[in-house]
């Protein structure tokens, strides 16, 4: 007898969708790398798996909304913050006198927190700048299928992107940053032009039925969060990916030959 195969852990992971309504509404997204191991190639929101830097306590005397998060909420949204730094080069704080940070940030100085030779608290502490934690709005949760070898536990964040500040790609995880509206990703994924994962799809989806940056934060804060697993089903003989119908997303169901699995 063999022992059944070991579900993985999903590993804590957190991601922002950075949003704005010049020219219209849009949304941040970055295209992978085509030779990073997860989502190569895919058009996705800025984002990544936390770190043991994102738990430093000293974050305490540099993030706006410490005192109002638990610790597990410090950490999604300080991770969040920092994989946007390191993808984008946009900074999500505030500045001494209370303004939105918006200086450029210093590719060398990215590359270094990305590759942990320089701590990204000590970068904030260096500007003089506090993380805008506070700013985040939840707006989604989904853990990978229990079927998948690499699992993650990914919190979806919304924020409206400093207006002053300029997205430019790491050239290492992320070879591209793209400002799209939630319509034309979708658009463009269903003709083949963009590659486009399951969870970053549906997600848009549910980012398009906003007409605004304040109105997607604002539907953001309203709705119940209801946590996404997608469990496979059969239904005509076919096996498919459905999620909890109360999670927003309206009916759901994709055949998992669309997915590659």
């Amino acid at each position: 007898m063999t022992d059944a195969p070991q579900i993985p852990d999903p590993k804590p992971a957190a991601t922002v969708l950075l949003v704005r309504d010049k020219p219209e509404f849009q949304v941040l997204m970055v295209k992978r790398h085509h030779q990073i191991d997860f989502a190569s190639g895919a058009l996705v929101f800025p984002g990544g798996k936390t770190h043991g830097g994102d738990t430093d306590e000293r974050w305490a005397e540099h993030a706006i909304g410490w005192d109002e998060l638990d610790l597990v909420q410090r950490t999604l949204r300080i991770g969040a913050i920092r994989e946007a730094f390191e993808e984008t080069g946009i900074l999500l704080a505030q500045t001494a006198q209370g303004a939105p940070f918006e200086d450029p940030c210093d590719a060398s100085v990215r590359s270094a927190v990305d590759a942990g030779h320089v701590a990204f608290i000590d970068v904030v502490r260096e500007l003089g700048v506090h993380l805008r934690l506070d700013e985040l709005a939840i707006f989604a949760r989904w853990i990978t299928p229990t079927m998948m070898p690499k699992r993650f536990d990914t919190w979806f964040y919304a924020m409206s992107a400093p207006a002053g500040q300029v997205a430019a790609c790491d050239g290492r995880e992320t070879v591209d940053a793209e400002w799209i509206s939630p319509s034309e990703a979708i658009r463009l994924a269903a003709v083949g032009e963009r590659t486009i994962i399951f969870p970053t799809l549906m997600n848009l989806k549910l980012l398009a039925e906003a007409e605004s940056a304040q109105d997607c934060l604002s539907r953001a804060r309203k709705r119940r969060l209801v946590t996404v697993l997608p469990e496979v089903s059969i239904e005509n003989g076919e096996r498919v990916l459905v999620i909890p119908p109360d999670a927003g997303y309206g009916p759901v169901s994709q055949p998992l030959r669309t997915l590659g699995a």
